[in-house]
């Protein structure tokens, strides 16, 4: 029922037990786990996971984290990979002005060569937006993309609203669970649920009641819960929900339509 939209099975914490936190993934209810490419090596590895599972999808991309390391050449690199049928998306990319580990032209630089890439590929981008709303919005504004996901939202409503305006999909992480997260539960409030992804960005940021601890997709339904209890619904409801819209993104059939 659910799926994770946004994970990082490939980073180095999860190699001592990977093959455990996936079955975990599955008893928990989790049907599908998109991991998330953050440069050429590690979309290659989240690749070469999600050949090994049928319910494991990837994408490519590079992170503004590891920008000021690309090039053309890293540009090429992805591009063959995301000839793969396993490829569903082209990110993680966008603005990091918080921690501002490449120069921030560069990262304006690698941005927008890679929504042009995403637009040629002609794949939905999953966007990595902190401390950078405004530039990051324009450059999607400027480019030709029109589907994605802004990953783990940490804008406002009126932001949001933006968002939704041009096509994209919130998603929404576990900080929604944290009691001083107002402004995320608000959004998820006042958004509609078509327009809701649920991740868990592991193994960072896991929800109450495992805040502190490596996170992993099979804690995803403490995130469900939250967004049901803020909206009212059936945590069912909402995991549906969201599950579709993932799969509509990506462009994922669903096995029970088989």
């Amino acid at each position: 029922m659910l799926i994770d939209s946004h994970a990082h099975l490939e980073m180095k914490e999860f190699d001592p037990d990977r093959a455990d936190v996936i079955e975990r993934a599955r008893a928990a209810g989790v049907d599908g786990i998109v991991t998330v490419g953050t440069n050429p090596d590690l979309s290659r590895k989240a690749l070469s996971i999600a050949r090994r599972h049928e319910n494991i999808y990837s994408t490519v991309g590079i992170h503004p984290h590891d920008a000021a390391g690309a090039d053309d050449r890293s540009l090429e690199v992805l591009k063959k990979l995301a000839q793969d049928p396993k490829v569903v998306a082209y990110g993680e990319i966008g603005l990091d002005y918080f921690r501002n580990l490449a120069p921030r032209e560069k990262q304006v630089e690698m941005f927008a060569k890679q929504l042009d890439l995403a637009c040629e590929l002609n794949l939905p981008v999953v966007i990595h937006d902190r401390e950078a709303h405004e530039p990051t919005l324009r450059m999607v504004r400027a480019s030709g993309v029109r589907s994605g996901v802004f990953h783990c939202f940490s804008g406002d409503w009126a932001m949001a609203r933006q968002c939704i305006d041009l096509g994209f999909y919130i998603s929404v992480p576990g900080v929604v669970t944290f009691d001083r997260s107002k402004v995320l539960q608000e959004v998820v409030r006042q958004a509609p649920i078509d327009g809701l992804l649920l991740e868990t960005d592991c193994p960072y940021l896991a929800p109450v009641p495992h805040r502190g601890k490596r996170n992993e997709p099979s804690f995803l339904v403490h995130t469900a819960r939250k967004v049901a209890q803020i909206k009212g619904l059936a945590w069912e409801d909402v995991a549906l929900a969201a599950a579709q819209n993932t799969r509509r993104l990506f462009r994922i059939s669903d096995p029970a339509l088989k």
